[in-house]
């Protein structure tokens, strides 16, 4: 009996030991100062009015609520191009594809989901970026949840800055896209 206890105690101890040193050799450490990629973006986004068809990139497909004056329960999907400049007419390296919500009756704030999605000669794959936009902040930080392709499993943060807009009909986002996590 001793015999047996004294052997599953010793195959225990290994067992551990083995998951143990499998999982240690495998962590990989953060550097929180350097980051392992960084993208910086130009996000344009041209708001469907009802006469600009050939333009647009977003348009709202659920209107806001009478909740509040800051468009509380709008929704807005977009296919918006994504330059690495701020000229709207510069080729697009990405589309950003999602939706976004206003989701605070007492100031304008938006709720992003969406994904980066490359095809370029510089990258391919996706990245996917998920948050809340704090409009009245001066920068905003967005989480980078993952990706595929050349960005697999990417982790990060998407810092936005307002770059500047026209009412309702267009805004521009600049995007500093920090990935700590590559693979």
């Amino acid at each position: 009996m001793t015999t047996l206890m004294g052997k599953s105690c010793c195959m225990l101890f290994f067992v551990l030991l083995l998951t143990s040193s499998i999982f240690l050799g495998h962590s990989k450490k953060l550097n929180q100062n350097e980051p392992c990629n960084r993208l910086k973006l130009f996000y344009h986004d041209t708001m469907f009015n009802g006469t600009n068809v050939s333009n647009a990139t977003a348009a709202t497909v659920a209107n806001a609520t009478k909740l509040g004056n800051f468009n509380f329960g709008m929704l807005v999907v977009f296919d918006d191009p994504m330059t690495v400049d701020n000229h709207f007419v510069s080729s697009p390296v990405a589309r950003a594809q999602g939706f976004y919500f206003y989701d605070m009756k007492t100031t304008y704030n938006a709720w992003f989901a969406y994904t980066l999605v490359f095809n370029s000669t510089k990258y391919n794959g996706t990245i996917n970026i998920m948050g809340a936009d704090i409009m009245g902040e001066e920068t905003r930080d967005l989480s980078v949840v993952g990706g595929t392709g050349d960005f697999f499993m990417a982790r990060g943060i998407a810092t936005f800055r307002t770059d500047t807009f026209e009412g309702a009909d267009y805004f521009r986002l600049e995007m500093d896209i920090k990935l700590y996590e590559c693979y």
